[in-house]
């Protein structure tokens, strides 16, 4: 018997299913009740059989819609088989944990439409206000997994957070934590939209959480808000179009026919979030990881486009936002601008984007030339 199994047995979390070894559903619970103490909201348990949404990945990828993310496709079909991408592999341990910060108000969709209307204010996607997702999540799925192996002993396993060729929102469907809603994104009754997903693979045989039906009905809220019309269908999106992708994973120039579409959105986009009904019950975090940062709660234009590369550096350490270096970061803000210029004409705006015509980049001064030749409607 494998070093931590006579424990396991003793505390009865394991038994005989079909002539093998099958952990028990008290083990599950347990796992739950831990994760609780950890921030998530939710953990499900699924297979390692995706292969029914192979044909779908395919014919996305097939179709261009992932645009410049090429690690999408980089790894084949790996990542709709977590067997292949984590050898031994039995089971996925998934996770959800909200990311609303603690004193978000209950209004907190109509105040987030508000600020769209507001041009010399620079709206950055709510997940990105707090520290970085990647960093929190995979350390506390990490020491999710140091309790499970106290409780167990040893065993193989492997840490996610959007951070490898995994299909995060099929693994969370198929173990009930949620739907997947229109916007393509997972929803729950419970929770609406507003967290993140990680997983755990590991090596036991777990039993799996049922999956749980779809609530979207007749609702197309999430179609009909989208700036740029990226969904083309209920759970089809074009991410070559989504301003997500426009202001955090293309390099270079946004194409202009985009550009007034983006109004104040400076990184990210969550119109399709708080206008889903389901997003009333969204849950807030439990760690103050989440809470927004100096400056990037009601951000100026102005002010941010004050920032050296340097200054954006400090600023933005240890949050998701660094990850577009300054140059985007310049970039989005000069499209935010150019939008708010065409509605005011704000000399101190115009001057903030003067001061970067001789940026080194082509494509960042061609973007500064291009807000301030924004006409006033």
């Amino acid at each position: 018997m494998a070093p931590g199994k006579q424990n396991f047995r003793e505390r009865g979390l394991w038994g005989f299913y079909n002539g093998r070894v099958e952990l028990s559903s008290q083990l599950i619970s347990n796992i739950q009740a831990w994760a609780r103490e950890l921030g998530f909201s939710q953990i499900g348990v699924t297979g390692v059989d995706l292969s029914s949404a192979e044909p779908g990945l395919l014919a996305w990828l097939a179709a261009g819609h992932q645009g410049q993310m090429d690690y999408m496709a980089r790894h084949g079909l790996k990542r709709a088989r977590p067997a292949e991408l984590v050898p031994g592999t039995l089971s996925v341990i998934t996770a959800r944990m909200p990311y609303l910060p603690q004193n978000t108000p209950s209004d907190w969709p109509q105040q987030e439409r508000a600020r769209l209307s507001r041009p010399g204010e620079a709206v950055v996607s709510v997940y990105a206000r707090g520290r970085d997702y990647h960093k929190v999540m995979r350390a506390r799925l990490q020491q999710l997994q140091t309790r499970i192996a106290q409780a167990i002993g040893p065993f193989g396993h492997r840490v996610f957070t959007d951070s490898a060729p995994v299909l995060e929102a099929e693994l969370a469907v198929r173990s009930g934590l949620g739907w997947r809603g229109k916007n393509t994104l997972v929803l729950s009754r419970e929770a609406g939209s507003m967290f993140f997903l990680g997983e755990i693979y590991v090596d036991l045989a777990l039993p799996e959480t049922a999956p749980v039906t779809e609530h979207c009905g007749s609702c197309q809220a999430c179609l009909d808000i989208c700036p740029t019309q990226a969904l083309l269908g209920p759970q089809r999106l074009d991410a070559r179009r989504c301003i997500s992708y426009l202001t955090i994973e293309l390099d270079g120039p946004i194409p202009e026919v985009f550009r007034p579409m983006i109004g104040n959105r400076v990184y990210g986009c969550d119109d399709c979030q708080w206008v889903c009904p389901w997003n009333k019950f969204a849950q807030r975090a439990t760690l103050a990881d989440f809470d927004p940062r100096e400056g990037l709660s009601h951000p100026d234009l102005v002010a941010l486009l004050a920032w050296s590369e340097a200054e954006f550096l400090r600023r933005t350490e240890g949050s998701a936002i660094r990850r577009i270096g300054h140059s985007r970061w310049l970039r989005n803000l000069s499209v935010a601008a150019g939008n708010a210029l065409r509605q005011k004409n704000e000399p101190s705006l115009k001057a903030a984007l003067s001061a970067w015509l001789d940026h080194p980049v082509p494509w960042v001064r061609e973007h500064m030339a291009w807000a301030l030749a924004q006409p006033a409607v």
